[in-house]
Order: C-alpha cells, then structure tokens, then sequence
C-alpha cells in the first residue's frame, strides 16, 4: 500500500471527525486524549488541520502513573502546538479492579480517564466528541485492553481509521516538524509492575525515581522493571550496547537503580521489550 501523503492524511481525518462534529451546535469541539507521544501529538496537529486549532483541545492524565517528567514534556509539545491543554487528575488507583494489575488493567485506566472527560470536562469545553491515538497497528496487537474502553465510551480513533501504521504517524509527524516525531513509547509507569503484583503508589514513586536517575545518566529509551525488591532495567539497543561496552556505566546503572529504594538492580541482557508483562500473560493462557 502507498504512505498516504500528508494532505490524504488530513482528508482521511476530517472524514472520521466529519460526522460527529458538523451538526454540533456553535461548531463544538474534539478532545484529544494526550499523553504528549507521537500518536496523539501526530492526532492533534492533523485535527487542528482538518477542524480548525479552535476546535481541538488536548487532555492529559494526571495521576501517579504519570511520570513528571512525561507531565513536562507533554506541556512543552502542547505549547509548540498551540493547542489549549486541560490536565485532568485521575483516580485510578482507587479502583480496586486497577490495583489488581491483571492483564486487562488498561481497560480501567482509560474508562476512568474517558469517565471524566464525559463527565467533567466535556461541558465545560464545549465537547461534543472525544479522539485518541490508537493507529493502524496498535489494532493488531493483542495486549490493548484500553482499547475495549474507548468503545464502551464511543472514543473515536481517526488515526486507525484513516489506515495510520506506526511509520506512518512518524513520518507525517516528520513533515509537519514535530517534536515527537522520534520520541521513543512512553507508556505508563504501571506497566512496569508484574501483573498480579498490586499497583500501589509507593511501587509507582520507586520505578520514576529509578528511571529518572537513569534519564540523568544520559540514558532515554528504557524501562525499570519493578520486581520486589529487585529493579531490572530494559534498555534500548544502542543504550544496552554502551552499558556491555562500558564497566562503569553499568555500575552507574546499578548504583542509579539501587540508589532509588532498589535492593538489588541488574540489566536485562534482552534489552527493552515493548508490553513485556502483557504478551507474557497472554501468551501463557491455554488456547480456547
């Protein structure tokens, strides 16, 4: 298939967006669920294309699965974009379905995100409809349980419907001079927790101290795997090949990780791996 070009973007936005904005009263407005990565920035700049930026307004998270400085990086890249930033504190460690941690906890995560937007913030903005930044390739994979939660609250995913794969959204996020453009995934920081091991906020503090003390170190793509008393760092290839090559880098990763409340810190020869804990539960169920 050809990379749609950025112009067949735009279009195949505003055909998903069209039909639930054109008739609302005074042109209401699209929020955009933002975490400040590339799909929703890539979502929101194609939005204020298609729509007008009066009509689009981000929305972030914010709980203690975010990290700060994600919370940041997020502000920063809505700045560049000019689009109006609405932050809206989320409760999902109160549920006790969350807090669980079982392979579906996402699901919980965004239906109390989406709950809130509905009933929060979508009168006070003039919101008639709701996107995220689900793409092409995301609808593949197996380990998105928020998915099932965008559905239940009629979410809308322009991205995956205008046919955006992951290279897709960068490229286009390239030409247009996006910040985000490069940015390796971020996802929260629960997903660093074992499932069935409780998300707790003292766990949560403790994988952000640890990744924030590798961040220091110069060090970006990577995940701080939260096992007891045991940080087992991911790191993404080129930053793996550093640590091998380097003795006292790798004691500094091991110091950085200790010195964050950790017992015991090792690198996992593996390196980074995207949904770690999520494929692992799913790929060791039974076979219906």
């Amino acid at each position: 298939m050809t990379a749609p070009s950025l112009a067949q973007a735009v279009t195949a936005v505003r055909t998903s967006l069209s039909p639930h904005l054109d008739d609302a009263a005074g042109g209401g407005r699209l929020g955009v669920a933002f975490s400040g990565g590339v799909d929703s920035t890539l979502l929101v700049a194609l939005a204020q294309q298609a729509l007008g930026p009066q009509r689009v307004v981000a929305v972030l998270a914010v709980s203690a699965s975010l990290a700060a400085r994600e919370r940041r990086e997020a502000r920063r890249v809505a700045a560049h974009l000019a689009v109006p930033l609405v932050e809206v504190v989320t409760r999902e460690l109160d549920d006790p379905a969350y807090r669980a941690n079982a392979a579906d906890r996402c699901y919980f995560c965004k239906h109390e995100l989406f709950q809130r937007i509905d009933d929060d913030l979508a009168a006070a903005h003039g919101l008639v409809a709701v996107a995220y930044g689900e793409n092409a390739d995301d609808v593949r994979r197996p380990d998105r349980p928020g998915a099932r939660a965008a559905t239940d609250h009629g979410v809308l995913r322009p991205l995956a419907d205008a046919g955006l794969t992951k290279d897709d959204v960068r490229r286009l996020a390239r030409e247009l001079g996006l910040p985000t453009a490069d940015k390796p995934a971020a996802p929260c920081l629960a997903s660093r927790i074992p499932h069935h091991t409780p998300v707790t906020a003292q766990a949560l503090q403790q994988v952000e101290r640890a990744e924030q003390a590798l961040h220091d170190l110069g060090l970006t793509e990577l995940r701080v795997r939260h096992h007891d008393d045991l940080g087992r760092v991911e790191l993404g290839a080129a930053a793996l090949s550093a640590v091998r090559a380097d003795e006292s880098l790798h004691d500094a990763v091991v110091a950085a990780v200790v010195g964050a409340g950790y017992a015991r810190a090792e690198v996992d020869g593996r390196g980074l791996r995207s949904g770690a804990f999520t494929m692992l539960e799913l790929t060791a169920r039974p076979s219906a």
